[in-house]
């Protein structure tokens, strides 16, 4: 799941942005200061950087050039200004791309897709997750746990391997639905639930096993490195 920085000291916009990225598949963050964002940028180093340029702390031209010391994923830059020297001194700062604002989403979405496909053409996708004596292969689609292949369902592998991918962060029913199936979780779907029972026990029945999976009441369900204690 990518992940997206969007700095933007108007929170209801920045509120606006993160809950349309997030139904679409994104891990999102918010910085609402240039200086937070630099530090946030170094630290986490997230798959793009959506940069207003009207910031308090330091502005959107001095962020983008001082992290592109040490950054190299897309930043697209946002801004009320509709005015060309912006936009060219933006780009030539390092800035990937340029968008104003109103912002229109789908618009905005399909530039964060094109720019993250660009960003990654010569990426190798990860195949494999290794977590102590656990393998994950998403080649064969197979689980082994000390040298033993556990016997899972394709649809089984695919749920593990999105809550493997996302370790230690809370993956809720909406989106487990939304990539394992296409659409959106209606309050009443109980498949993925069903899912993770069946899962978890199988898991669970292994002696020795690395992982588990955790519910987190009312949020989703998290993948936790390490073995399996109580009711979890």
């Amino acid at each position: 799941m990518p992940h997206i920085l969007v700095v933007e000291d108007d929170k209801s916009i920045s509120e606006w942005i993160c809950d349309y990225l997030t139904t679409h598949g994104f891990e999102v963050s918010v910085a609402d200061r240039g200086d937070m964002a630099v530090q946030l940028i170094a630290e986490d180093k997230p798959d793009l950087v959506l940069l207003d340029i009207l910031l308090p702390g330091k502005n959107g031209f001095e962020v983008c050039k001082e992290v592109r010391a040490f950054y190299d994923a897309p930043i697209l830059m946002i801004t009320a200004c509709n005015q060309e020297a912006d936009e060219v001194k933006g780009l030539e700062l390092g800035a990937d791309d340029y968008i104003t604002k109103p912002l229109r989403l789908r618009a905005l979405l399909a530039r964060i897709q094109i720019l993250l496909k660009k960003d990654n053409v010569n990426a190798e996708p990860l195949q494999v997750l290794e977590f102590g004596t656990a393998r994950l292969d998403a080649r064969s689609q197979t689980i082994t746990i000390n040298n033993k292949e556990l016997p899972t369902s394709s649809n089984e592998f695919d749920l593990l391997w999105l809550l493997a991918s996302r370790i230690g962060s809370v993956v809720s029913r909406d989106s487990l639905i939304q990539q394992l199936r296409g659409f959106g979780y209606d309050g009443l779907d109980r498949t993925v639930d069903n899912r993770v029972s069946r899962l978890r026990k199988k898991i669970n029945n292994e002696p020795d096993c690395p992982f588990h999976i955790k519910t987190i009441w009312g949020k989703g369900y998290l993948f936790v490195d390490g073995p399996h204690k109580g009711n979890q």
